[in-house]
């Protein structure tokens, strides 16, 4: 278990176990159970986000996808929250700043608030951070054969990451950059998510053509072949793959999986990066492929996650139907 991904209990099998999934622009809640090497999501929904927003609302938004799931979740019911760093995962404290999201939340007991929200006591909820949720969902579930040294980034309104030998999230260690986040890697003299994020890719845009427009339309735009649009996704990926290089070749990882919100847009994305990969070093013969589960990945993780505190991995690849019902 990483340092990272601190909880409180394991999820025993045939219980089910809630999961509030938070990002950038939304949380997602579902209910996710276990039969065997499988695991489902049998009801999920989703809540738009302010990331500006003051605590206490930021934890009531947090809540109120939880909430549609049912009138009240029994007390017995064990809670795993995937969010994005920097926290504190294992006393469930933001440690938020100079991230450009979350800032309301930094220093408050975000375990605590959400507990009283929820009706629950506070060690029925565990942490774990959502690019390793993300990461772990991939590797146990969204390919027919696991690689040993696997990376995810997910790419949305920032840079997460996850480096896994064979399951277990790595956060320590030379060949991996501190707490395995890439988002602060030097890019050009700035932190790398300073040129791929939605607003940094925004912003490069604007100055190419003096239009405000999302990162979906500047993606349409590009598979159209408009000039603009491609140099910005273009400039974005290759600094993504020129900085991953070297701590994928450090790390002698197989595989590099990409998801988040972005990777919708992965025929415009993945020529650049692989260009930057190979600026940057990374092993030859890399396996780079985009996100199979998608907005599935981090809930089946964050699941297996809690169930790995009461059982190990298996290294066998299960092949789930990931998806029971969706609201």
């Amino acid at each position: 278990m990483s340092d990272d991904a601190q909880g409180t209990t394991g999820m025993p099998e045939g219980s089910p176990c809630g999961v509030i999934e938070v990002g950038g622009s939304h949380a997602t809640a579902a209910f996710v159970t276990v039969s065997g090497p499988s695991l489902r999501v049998v009801d999920v929904a989703t809540t738009p986000l302010d990331p500006s927003l003051p605590a206490g609302d930021l934890l009531d938004a947090f809540v109120a996808s939880a909430r549609s799931l049912g009138e009240s979740t029994p007390i017995s019911t064990e809670w795993v929250v995937a969010m994005p760093g920097p926290f504190d995962y294992e006393r469930g404290i933001g440690i938020f700043g100079a991230v450009a999201k979350f800032d309301a939340l930094r220093g408050v007991d975000v375990r605590g608030g959400l507990a009283a929200r929820l009706g629950l006591p506070p060690d029925r909820i565990s942490f774990v951070n959502d690019a390793a949720a993300y990461a772990l969902g991939e590797w146990a579930f969204g390919a027919d054969t696991r690689v040993d040294r696997q990376v995810c980034v997910t790419l949305g309104t920032g840079v997460g990451s996850a480096f896994l030998d064979r399951g277990r999230i790595v956060t320590r260690g030379d060949d991996v950059p501190p707490n395995g986040w890439v988002y602060p890697l030097p890019f050009d003299g700035l932190p790398l998510e300073d040129t791929i994020s939605t607003r940094a890719i925004v912003a490069d845009h604007a100055r190419r053509t003096g239009r405000f427009c999302t990162v979906k339309q500047i993606a349409a735009e590009a598979a159209e072949g408009e000039a603009d649009a491609v140099a910005a996704l273009d400039h974005a990926m290759r600094a993504l793959g020129i900085s991953l290089g070297p701590w994928l070749a450090s790390f002698r990882a197989d595989r590099l999986t990409v998801g988040g919100s972005m990777v919708r847009s992965w025929p415009v994305l993945v020529g650049a990066l692989r260009d930057g990969l190979a600026e940057g070093g990374a092993p030859i013969g890399l396996d780079v492929v985009p996100s199979v589960l998608l907005d599935a990945a981090p809930l089946l993780g964050a699941a297996q996650w809690l169930r790995s505190l009461a059982s190990p991995l298996s290294t066998d690849p299960p092949h789930p139907d990931p998806w029971s019902t969706r609201s």
